[in-house]
């Protein structure tokens, strides 16, 4: 994928796009851990002008996060509900390594809000997207960005997640309800 190519024509897509969280053009980048979300998201909210990028990995409850339900009702809480209201969304970042959530943290919307991460477009939450973008690569590269990202003691738990994101991804049908699909 040519972000040079691709990146423009979303941030198009989104500056033409209604509102579908109150005053808020959401944009939900979804797909498999290490398929290049973060990656994608940073390029798009520069070319929509610094649009703030919540990254999902800041809302699971650890490794062994349900990707459904619990997630996406605090996502909805926390964010969506506040900002299709007009107000700021307040969150609490999870410290993976004390295994807790800290403080709130006020999260004021703006014109482009990006959420990125795994299960940022499941169902309950993409309904509020003026885009979802699928993101997705083979399961090694995958695998091998994340172990080069978090290191090689996290293995067991790369793989564990793999297999509790595809189960989620299967139920969710996240994937087909994508507008773009990429492959990286």
């Amino acid at each position: 994928m040519l972000l040079s190519h691709v990146v423009p024509m979303l941030a198009a897509w989104t500056r033409h796009a209604a509102p579908r969280c109150g005053g808020v053009r959401l944009v939900c980048i979804d797909g498999p851990a290490g398929s290049g979300k973060t990656t994608l998201a940073a390029a798009m909210a520069r070319a929509a002008g610094a649009a703030p990028v919540v990254h999902m990995d800041d809302l699971y409850e650890g490794w062994d996060q349900d990707l459904g339900t619990a997630l996406g009702a605090r996502v909805r809480r926390w964010l969506l509900d506040p900002w299709a209201a007009g107000a700021p969304g307040r969150m609490r970042r999870f410290d993976w390594a004390s295994g807790r959530f800290g403080d709130p943290l006020p999260v004021a919307p703006g014109p482009v809000m990006i959420l990125e991460g795994c299960a940022s477009a499941a169902s309950g939450l993409r309904e509020r997207a003026c885009l979802v973008v699928w993101i997705e690569a083979a399961r090694g590269v995958r695998l091998a960005r994340g172990l080069q990202r978090d290191g090689p003691g996290l293995g067991s738990r790369w793989l564990a997640w793999q297999e509790h994101e595809v189960a989620h991804f299967a139920a969710d049908g996240t994937r087909a309800a994508a507008d773009v699909l990429l492959t990286t």
